[in-house]
């Protein structure tokens, strides 16, 4: 190869670099702009906040902000999660409502017994509220679906349902509803699994080691002095007073934790819908015409007709539901007695009418939960 081409061939490698180089710091800016237009705090790894918090990486990101994890040099490098809220006026609004919550949690369970997450400190930085928590792992729906949505076991699942009526339990006691119940904020404080053979697939699935789960994100938690939002709960997890604009209180919690236990036992969500009417055809088609006390006193009229569900089973969304839902009971993997126990627990959690649904502390006291009782699990 001739001199000539040799530098025509290294001038294409450099301007191929640059141009790389360029596109990246393009990019790098525009998502800068993009931030910086949305509120969000502009941060790279090795940035230390207040002289005391190292940005690792990020974590995760929501409406409200971004959750990274830290190193914090004023508890001797102790790595913690720090939830980073907008500079937006409304989300530092509701993170002092959070903030609120997260103080009267602390205070009410000093020994940390209850599986909520804990908050260490919170400060101001540039307009962006900063909340630092404990560092947990993954979330019980992030596990699910590493593991290809193979459901929990039921021991398993016995397990981190204790917890989680436990938790939310303690909310309702010092009169605090969560609202925003679902797999996505229940982390595992430790995901370390072993791979064990499902003979039944045919394919090594992922068995958690510890079941040990906390309690996050009490951003919408409620006082029951407060005003109450008409609509609550991530879809999927929301009851039938809500939607049917009943007023809701604590009630509303239990009828998510009974949607999520499905979830866990069977690998998929109950009532897989982005439409109201379609929910509650749903929620019929699972467990029986809604009560009349219920329709009549909705103010959701336009869902109802001579005081029945407008709902054509005949039609394309009718004959979607259909194939997606079935009576509860059909679910069943299992015709053994732990399984039973487990279907009837779900079904007091999702009775339609909320003052006939099972409370938390009854529920801890169910025969599903005999085994921990008996055993002296700490769990429950």
């Amino acid at each position: 190869m001739g001199k000539n081409e040799l530098l025509s061939l290294l001038k294409g490698f450099l301007d191929s670099v640059c141009l790389c180089l360029a596109r990246s710091s393009s990019e790098s800016l525009s998502r800068d702009e993009w931030d910086a237009k949305n509120g969000h705090l502009i941060y790279r790894s090795g940035d230390v906040l207040e002289d005391r918090y190292e940005i690792i990486n990020t974590l995760g990101e929501g409406t409200f902000g971004k959750v990274v994890q830290c190193l914090d040099h004023g508890r001797g490098g102790r790595q913690i999660a720090l939830k980073i809220i907008k500079n937006q006026e409304k989300y530092r609004n509701t993170a002092k409502l959070e903030i609120n919550v997260l103080e009267k949690i602390s205070e009410k369970d000093p020994l940390h017994k209850y599986h909520c997450v804990q908050m260490l400190e919170w400060f101001n930085y540039n307009g962006h509220i900063c909340i630092s928590f404990q560092l947990l792992s993954l979330s019980t729906f992030d596990f699910l679906k590493s593991n290809n949505f193979l459901p929990y076991p039921l021991q398993q699942i016995r397990l981190m349902a204790g917890q989680i009526c436990r938790a939310v339990s303690f909310l309702h006691d010092n009169k605090l509803t969560h609202t925003d119940l679902k797999p996505e904020n229940i982390l595992f404080v430790n995901s370390n699994y072993s791979l064990v053979y499902n003979a039944e697939k045919k394919c090594n699935e992922k068995r958690i080691n510890d079941t040990t789960v906390r309690l996050i994100d009490f951003g919408t938690a409620t006082f029951d002095y407060e005003h109450h939002s008409v609509v609550i709960s991530t879809r999927h997890y929301r009851a039938p007073e809500v939607i049917l604009e009943l007023g809701w209180s604590h009630p509303c919690d239990v009828w998510s934790i009974g949607c999520i236990l499905f979830e866990y036992y069977e690998g998929f969500t109950l009532f897989q819908t982005h439409d109201n009417k379609e929910h509650l055809a749903m929620m019929e088609r699972t467990h029986g015409p809604l009560p009349q006390r219920m329709i009549q006193s909705s103010r959701k009229q336009k869902y109802f007709c001579s005081g029945h569900l407008d709902w054509n089973e005949s039609s394309k969304a009718g004959r979607f539901v259909k194939s997606k839902c079935k009576p509860l009971r059909q679910y069943l993997l299992s015709h053994g007695r732990e399984h039973h126990h487990f279907f009837d627990l779900m079904e007091r959690m999702l009775e339609y009418e909320p003052s006939k649904r099972i409370s938390l502390h009854s529920a801890l006291e169910h025969p599903f939960f005999l085994p921990l009782n008996h055993s002296g699990k700490s769990q429950v």
